[in-house]
Order: C-alpha cells, then sequence, then structure tokens
C-alpha cells in the first residue's frame, strides 16, 4: 500500500505528492541502534519495533497528518498517543474516536457536536470530539470504515481548518492535528470508490505501518516478562 502512494501518478493527488515526499526523505532508515525495552509505554526491541519507535521520534513535532496502517491489536492506538506524547501539542488533549464502532447517524454529531433542537433528543448543545482536541491531537481510528459524507467533512477540517456543528450555521475553526488509523488497504478502498482519493492523499502525508507480533517474535519474551511482573 505505501508503494502506491509514492510511485502512482494520481492528477487529484499531484499537489501533496511533494510533500510526501519531503518527509519520506527526512524519516529515511532509523540510525538508532538503542535497544528499547519500553517507549512510552510500548514494549520492545526487535528491529522492526525500534524503527517505528525511530519514525514516532522524528516526525512527532511536526504537524502534519499521520495514517498509522496495521492489523487489529497491532497499536495503533498506542503509537497515536506516544506520536502525540513527544509532540508540541502535549500539554494540549488527545481525543480519541473509534469511526467503525459508532452508527453513521450518530458518528457527524460526536466528530462535529450538535445544537440544541438539532435532532430529537438534543436537548441541549454540546460540544464533538474536534472542538474537546483544539489545540491539541484528535486520533480517528478505523477511519476507513467512515462514509463518503463524513468523508467530506473532515477533509474540509484538513484543507480549510473549519467545520460546522450539526444543526448549526456558526464556522468553527478547528486547531487540531488530526492522526488516523485504519486496518483496511486504504489505496484499494480507493480503487474500489469506497475511500475519497483527496482525503486519502491528504492522510497519507506520513504513513506508518505496524508489524504484526508475529514478524517481531524477539518481543515476545519482553512482553511475557511485563505481563507476569
Amino acid at each position: 500500500m505505501l508503494k502506491s502512494v509514492s510511485e502512482n501518478s494520481r492528477p487529484e493527488g499531484q499537489d501533496l505528492m511533494p510533500e510526501n515526499y519531503i518527509f519520506k526523505e527526512s524519516i529515511g532508515s532509523p540510525e538508532r541502534t538503542e535497544i528499547y525495552s519500553g517507549f512510552n509505554n510500548i514494549i520492545g526491541c526487535s528491529e522492526k519495533i525500534i524503527e517505528v519507535f525511530s519514525i514516532v521520534e522524528k516526525v512527532a513535532d511536526c504537524d502534519s497528518t499521520i495514517i498509522i496502517n496495521g492489523e487489529t491489536g497491532t497499536g495503533k492506538g498506542l503509537i497515536a498517543k506516544a506520536i502525540h506524547r513527544n509532540s508540541l501539542r502535549k500539554n494540549k488533549p488527545f481525543i480519541s474516536i473509534n469511526c467503525g464502532a459508532i452508527p453513521e447517524n450518530l458518528l457527524e454529531s460526536e466528530l462535529f457536536g450538535h445544537t440544541k433542537g438539532a435532532f430529537t433528543g438534543a436537548s441541549a448543545s454540546r460540544p464533538g470530539k474536534f472542538q474537546q482536541a483544539s489545540g491539541g491531537t484528535i486520533f480517528l481510528d478505523e477511519i476507513g470504515d467512515m462514509s463518503h459524507d463524513l468523508q467530506v467533512k473532515v477533509l474540509r477540517v484538513l484543507e480549510e481548518g473549519e467545520f460546522e456543528q450539526v444543526g448549526g450555521t456558526k464556522t468553527i475553526k478547528a486547531d487540531v492535528r488530526i492522526i488516523s488509523a485504519t486496518h483496511r488497504d486504504l489505496d484499494e478502498e480507493v480503487q474500489k470508490g469506497k475511500f475519497r482519493e483527496d482525503l486519502f492523499y491528504r492522510l497519507f502525508v506520513i504513513p506508518l505501518t505496524l508489524p504484526p507480533l508475529r514478524e517481531r517474535k524477539s518481543d515476545i519474551p519482553l512482553l511475557i516478562s511485563y505481563f507476569l511482573k
């Protein structure tokens, strides 16, 4: 999937390609050779996980979007928190939401908030996750499960830094860093028409792939030791 980001030619994403290349050049290959027994509550010393730690350290202070790809259980949420804790936004909120665990008709309100009377049961105005994360980081887990309509609204936040609440007309500025995650192959989802190509490129400024435990077996003794303490 990452190969397609750097090698495929897509007209709608051409304006974002230089930024993707710049970050890939700056990240490069990990130079650090220390053995980590723990990094921001993440346990591991294998070559693959050290590479992940190294990338996290290098990209934490920039404010670009990051997408974390990996199978269920690989620690995408932990990596997102580690990025936030090492960023310039670390003293501001870290807000996480699982886009695949909330029904579509409720997810928009959860993300953007709603005004009083916006729908049945909306007895008071309520801020959404983007407002709650103001100045900090919002983690959109399983963004690949998001509907096209909501993808458009998230794209607007990325492009223009603003949104409206459900039922509202006032434009609200969004000062947040967006980190997203998915277990899906979004490149394939784009090809199938299930995921917006323009949002794909906005999210894939810094792609990060997490290895499953079967590919980092040398970490198993460390994990056993940690959980037996």
